[in-house]
């Protein structure tokens, strides 16, 4: 038992609900070791849209992704957390004593007296499009995400897609980019329909332009795209290109989690809504990978299920310890473990 790692709680998933988790344990005393298969904390915030705003976060009436991720960094500071990224989960078991042995892939091991699953919605890779040899510009001059708007700035950006990540970056990156043409099957769309009526409104002025029609083939040397053709229903058309942002969706897996015995509905983590346990005890899921009635798939969602855990959890951990509730504005014991004393 050397080389495991003990600890009280693991958070499997660094991303926003599960970074609140480590300050709700936090509070209770509970020493927290999180494990995400990015490079970084954040999850889909910052993998997807690190500079794309979100509305309702309660308290700040716009923030971006990363934004957010370094704000709960900041946040979650005084319990100094130990993150573990680049790493999944490929084992978990219970040991004699009733406390959890996980190892990743990369032979970490830990020990644990409980386990939170913060996960998203599993492992999630972009749907790459069917057009010949985009691989090869893949990462140099077509990119899945957008994780630095400046990165696009005086270029010529063809976005592909339908949904709210194409209507979105229309109507973002037409602020920067030399131009900005949006290709899509059909004139319908689904996503906001404001944000449908301003790019057409773009459109309309000459600030966005719009083809209706498929990409299929893209031309350039060394990764650098210059071009790409559009199948429309006049024939083929060449529209210059610098950029290519396709959106077609995600492809989600629940992974290893899926083998691990709890009673998953359609690849979703079933629990309670007392305390957010799972059918295994000692096993939590909170945020979107769980699943009870009236769920509702926010973050601010998440964060609720995350405080009402982290009594649980206490309980678990410590069963001879009495979980006193108290607030923070109040308690001189929380201030002191928040350094605001």
């Amino acid at each position: 038992m050397s080389d495991t790692v003990e600890t009280d709680v693991v958070i499997i998933g660094a991303g926003p609900v599960g970074l609140f988790a480590v300050f709700e344990l936090g509070l209770l005393d509970l020493k927290c070791h999180l494990i995400d298969i990015l490079d970084r904390p954040g999850g889909q915030c910052a993998e997807l849209y690190p500079e794309k705003p979100i509305y309702d976060i309660p308290g700040l009436p716009e923030v971006s992704g990363q934004e957010l991720t370094d704000n709960l960094m900041k946040q979650i500071a005084p319990f100094s957390p130990q993150f573990h990224f680049s790493q999944m989960v490929t084992g978990l078991e219970r040991n004699a004593d009733g406390s959890f042995g996980i190892v990743t892939d990369e032979g970490t091991r830990f020990c644990a007296r409980a386990v939170v699953i913060a996960a998203g919605g599993g492992s999630f890779q972009p749907k790459r499009p069917p057009i010949p040899g985009i691989e090869a510009y893949e990462g140099s001059s077509v990119f899945y995400s957008v994780r630095r708007i400046d990165a696009f700035r005086d270029e010529d950006v063809i976005i592909v897609g339908g949904g709210d990540s194409a209507l979105d970056w229309t109507l973002s990156l037409e602020k920067v980019a030399r131009s900005v043409t949006l290709v899509h099957r059909r004139a319908e769309f689904r996503a906001a329909p404001d944000s449908v009526k301003r790019m057409w409104a773009l459109h309309e002025e000459g600030r966005v332009a719009f083809r209706m029609g498929q990409v299929t083939a893209l031309d350039g040397v060394d990764g650098q795209v210059s071009s790409v053709a559009v199948k429309t229903a006049d024939g083929e058309e060449s529209l210059a290109a610098t950029r290519v942002l396709p959106f077609f969706g995600l492809t989600m897996k629940l992974g290893p989690v899926a083998n691990w015995g709890l009673n998953l509905d359609q690849n979703l983590i079933g629990v309670d809504t007392e305390k957010f346990e799972t059918s295994e005890p000692g096993i939590f899921a909170v945020g979107d990978i769980n699943t009870y009635p009236g769920k509702l798939k926010l973050i601010l969602s998440g964060f609720h299920e995350v405080a009402l855990m982290s009594q649980a959890a206490k309980r678990i951990i410590h069963p001879d310890q009495k979980v006193v509730f108290q607030y923070t504005t109040s308690s001189s014991a929380l201030q002191k473990k928040l350094k605001a004393a």
